[in-house]
């Protein structure tokens, strides 16, 4: 079987984000269990090479993914210019090539080309400064991939944490959260787990808004009007969801490792236990999507970049989640498109019997036996 083919964007070239690409592929074992495409430049990719100290690695510069090779480390070379890299500086540069890289990334995994993308990380500001409108990269390939929903999922081994809200100040969490809102995202959960991750019937569990839930409408009443509803509508739809639980006390108990997901209600409150929990390894799914996208868990670094200091393990888990999902989603599809055509040969089999049932004999016979 073809190896996977996996997209790569080198995030802002002032960060630490090509520096866990390089720490990450020089293992050899990388390239033995996929194809990895870097979008970026060779020249950049050098001048981080030697802040890395990487001598020995080797790459090859393509033009397009669509023709590449596979027992090596691919750089598509998206732009000539020199770049005048600033390390540890937020400034338009560093949005300006890591929306380069973005754009031609998205248009090969749009084409086919590659498999699934790993996304080094942006900074916001230097972003907008480039004319980047999304809060992030979620945003984007929600409306790049014309899906009406999607779920920041953050995955660590057994803990999932999604969110119902993302990025959007707190003052707005419960002006923008209804029942309509975490119905779709509990769907997505259910149905990712059960294609993206293999989990034949997910149990999952729902943070409520409010401390201690609202405490019986004396907090707060949305965990009655909006949380409890939302959980009736998918329970209709055979989805195991459970809530809605106090945050604290759901983390404090270790209640978390009985669930395969939980769904938060805002960044915050999913995103400070999962890093507690896994920082360093964690990694950032957009789930819900035609296609598959993963990141690492943490952001440029720009404290801590051109030190050789930053660890890649977070990057390297986001690679690992990448070609996971890959894989499932393959057998999720063979497994379904099998039992599909299955279902449609019992059917034709079935309406075969119906016209000529071999026990009963057939019209014309019996019209020339009156004869």
């Amino acid at each position: 079987m073809e190896k996977i083919k996996v997209g790569i964007t080198i995030g802002d070239v002032n960060g630490i984000g090509l520096e866990v690409i390089l720490k990450t592929l020089i293992d050899e074992r990388i390239t033995q269990l996929c194809t990895p495409v870097v979008y970026g430049s060779s020249k950049v990719m050098s001048y981080h090479r030697n802040i890395v100290q990487l001598d020995s690695f080797q790459y090859k510069n393509i033009r397009s993914a669509e023709r590449l090779q596979h027992d090596t480390v691919n750089i598509v070379n998206c732009w000539d210019e020199n770049v005048n890299i600033q390390l540890g500086r937020v400034n338009e540069d560093g949005g300006s090539y890591a929306l380069k890289s973005l754009h031609a990334a998205a248009y090969e995994l749009e084409s086919g080309y590659i498999d699934a993308l790993v996304t080094a990380p942006i900074h916001k500001h230097a972003m907008q400064m480039a004319g980047f409108q999304y809060p992030g990269h979620t945003e984007f390939f929600t409306e790049k991939f014309k899906a009406e929903e999607s779920l920041m999922f953050m995955v660590n081994d057994g803990l999932r944490v999604g969110l119902a809200t993302n990025h959007i100040p707190l003052a707005k969490v419960a002006t923008v959260l209804n029942e309509d809102i975490i119905s779709k995202k509990l769907m997505i959960m259910n149905q990712t787990l059960k294609k993206d991750f293999g989990l034949d019937k997910p149990k999952i569990a729902v943070l409520a808004l409010n401390p201690h839930a609202g405490d019986g409408g004396l907090i707060g009443e949305e965990e009655k009007t909006i949380i409890q509803p939302a959980l009736k509508t998918v329970e209709q739809l055979g989805i195991l969801a459970f809530g809605p639980y106090p945050a604290d006390g759901f983390f404090g108990s270790r209640q978390y490792k009985q669930f395969d997901g939980i769904l938060a209600m805002y960044h915050d409150q999913g995103l400070v236990p999962f890093k507690t929990l896994s920082f360093g390894a964690g990694v950032n799914y957009t789930a819900g999507l035609p296609i598959i996208r993963t990141s690492p868990d943490h952001g440029t670094g720009h404290d801590i970049a051109g030190q050789n200091i930053a660890d890649p393990a977070s990057f390297r888990s986001a690679i690992f989640l990448a070609l996971d999902v890959a894989r499932n989603r393959r057998n999720f599809f063979d497994m379904h498109s099998n039992s599909l055509d299955k279902n449609k040969l019992i059917k034709m089999e079935q309406t075969a019997e119906d016209v000529t049932d071999p026990d009963e004999p057939d019209a014309s016979t019996e019209r020339d036996e009156e004869s």
